[in-house]
């Protein structure tokens, strides 16, 4: 098989016409973010986001133009809402993809200044409608990194399976995937109908993460419109089957990928995971604050490391404090899951990628995730909305 690489896609690309059939989408600039791993090609096409539906030609046009190189065996291109100037663009250099390291720049041709951007209202995103197959979606977020969200939301996923839902979980940290490592899987999706991809699977659990169409050594030099396309993608063009819970494990912090989230998913729920630290308390509280402006119930808060007991002694040691997340919950009125502990046990199995829930029944986690995941339950389940409710109109200024 012939190794593709950048230059061959770009040559490709130049063949393509720009927006307004003038120059060619390469020369323009519009070009970035270009990724090769075994035969998937994935770039973005960066448009004005007010003609996203018309230029729906132009994505098709370079998604068919790469598709036509040998070795090439899948095409993923987005089209993203840059900052894009009122009138025609200067020629500018090609950007440079994620693999060289290498960041975009505009050049204008000399003695010419660039057009100044005109003033135009801030568009509405998108709304998202529900996704066919998947009844419920719970959003597991913290504020901060560190406080152990993914395993969290690992062992949750496996807690609710194991009450006979049918689970999935979806790896958006685009950042840093952390599903094929918690999980011990490995290879990329297959596709189905040349362009929907086949979850993989594990204890049971389908998933799917970027972690599985890129190295894992590889820096995602990604902006936030190619974000938010990407996570869009990984939820929507994937073949989920028939779900009862789809767990979506999300990035730390409040940025592009919740509001994506937000937007596009119509949530069932958010559960927020924080240790007991006041620190980690300080970025929690901005979780709880997000999802609440979006509309999105929050279900409950987790204190994770909650407390340690030494497997020598059995001493318990309250590390980063002890009842944090607990009297936050109740200064909120929100319901407090519970507690775990800090335990090297759940190190070492999260490391090994076999999760503690699956291989340690008889585990004090174990009996936890199972009342957090039954509380987590019985709040979507009786909340009397059997599908997934309509997302909150969002607009930006």
């Amino acid at each position: 098989m012939t190794d593709v690489t950048k230059e061959d896609v770009l040559s490709q690309l130049a063949k393509v016409r720009g927006p307004d059939l003038e120059g060619n989408i390469v020369a323009m600039g519009l070009v970035s973010e270009i990724m090769i791993r075994e035969g998937t090609v994935t770039f973005a096409v960066m448009i004005d986001p007010a003609r996203a539906e018309e230029l729906e030609g132009l994505r098709q046009a370079a998604e068919r133009a790469v598709g036509q190189l040998d070795g090439v065996k899948r095409v993923i291109v987005a089209l993203t809402a840059d900052t894009v100037a009122a009138g025609p663009r200067a020629p500018t250099a090609a950007t440079a993809s994620a693999q060289s390291g290498t960041r975009a720049r505009t050049i204008s041709p000399p003695g010419q200044a660039s057009p100044p951007a005109a003033p135009r209202p801030a568009p509405a995103l998108r709304q998202g409608g529900p996704v066919p197959g998947i009844r419920h979606i719970i959003a597991v977020a913290s504020g901060k990194g560190g406080v152990g969200k993914s395993t969290t939301a690992v062992n949750l996923a496996l807690a609710l399976q194991a009450q006979g839902l049918k689970v999935g979980v979806l790896d958006a940290d685009v950042y840093g995937p952390s599903m094929p490592r918690l999980l011990g899987l490995k290879g990329k999706p297959q596709t189905a109908g040349g362009r929907n991809l086949i979850p993989l699977e594990a204890y049971g659990l389908k998933v799917m993460s970027m972690g599985f169409l890129v190295d894992e050594e590889t820096a995602m030099i990604w902006r936030g419109p190619m974000v938010m396309s990407a996570l869009t993608q990984l939820l929507r063009e994937v073949v989920w089957g028939e779900l009862d819970v789809l767990v979506v494990d999300m990035p730390p912090g409040t940025g592009d990928a919740q509001l994506t989230m937000a937007q596009q998913v119509p949530l069932s729920g958010a559960v927020i995971v924080s240790t007991p630290q006041d620190l980690a308390l300080i970025d929690a509280r901005k979780g709880l604050s997000m999802f609440r402006k979006v509309d999105v119930p929050v279900l409950g808060i987790i204190e994770n490391m909650s407390y340690f007991i030494c497997p020598s002694c059995g001493e318990r040691s309250e590390i980063f404090g002890h009842g944090g997340a607990r009297h936050e919950a109740e200064r909120l009125d929100l319901p407090f899951l519970g507690e775990v502990p800090l335990d090297i046990a759940m190190r070492e199995r999260s490391d090994a990628g076999t999760p503690i829930l699956a291989t340690d029944p008889g585990s004090i986690h174990t009996r936890i995730f199972l009342e957090m995941a039954d509380k987590v339950w019985r709040q979507i389940a009786g909340s009397g909305a059997s599908a997934q409710r309509p997302p909150p109109r969002i607009v930006l200024e």
